[in-house]
């Protein structure tokens, strides 16, 4: 596997990123850590809204602060990775700290551990030691990446697993 960098998208990764998204909408698969309303994305408000989501400005209902990240390899967007600063009662019990995705075509590459390690070192510097992070109880990919990444299981809700990791 390549070595991974998560970090905050820019201008410059547009076609990267747009590649990601079709590729995404393509397939039909979830795009867990990446938000967008489907066959309208639009980079710029959609980077623009990163930056008032990181500073926890024009929230939307129910949304939380947090920190848009994309997967790069070398110049390739392969999966996006959103860090919620704080849980409400609906992170609490379904959404977690992060959510993540790796791009159809990448999976089954080691990307999503690697983003989830770096995605958890990054919510150690926002004070959060302890994060919680959640799958689909059918989703043993992701399950085997959070248990990766220490994950304990608590317990399950509504079809959610719900592991922590951290002290």
């Amino acid at each position: 596997m390549q070595k991974l960098e998560l970090r905050r998208p820019t201008v410059a990764d547009k076609e990267t990123i747009l590649s990601m998204v079709a590729e995404f909408e393509d397939s039909q698969s979830a795009h867990d850590g990446g938000f967008w309303e489907k066959g309208c994305f639009d980079y710029e408000a959609w980077l623009a809204g990163n930056q008032d989501m990181e500073m926890g400005l024009h929230l939307p209902e129910g949304w939380v602060p947090s920190i848009q990240l994309v997967g790069f390899v070398e110049d390739e967007a392969l999966g996006f990775l959103n860090l919620r600063l704080r849980l409400n009662d609906y992170l609490l019990h379904q959404g977690g700290h992060i959510g993540y995705s790796v791009r159809p075509s990448a999976r089954g590459k080691g990307y999503a551990k690697a983003m989830l390690q770096q995605g958890i070192e990054l919510a150690k510097t926002k004070n959060l030691e302890r994060v919680l992070v959640t799958c689909s109880e059918n989703n043993s990919a992701s399950r085997a990446v959070i248990v990766a990444n220490g994950g304990q299981l608590e317990d399950v809700r509504e079809g959610t697993e719900r592991y922590w990791i951290g002290q």
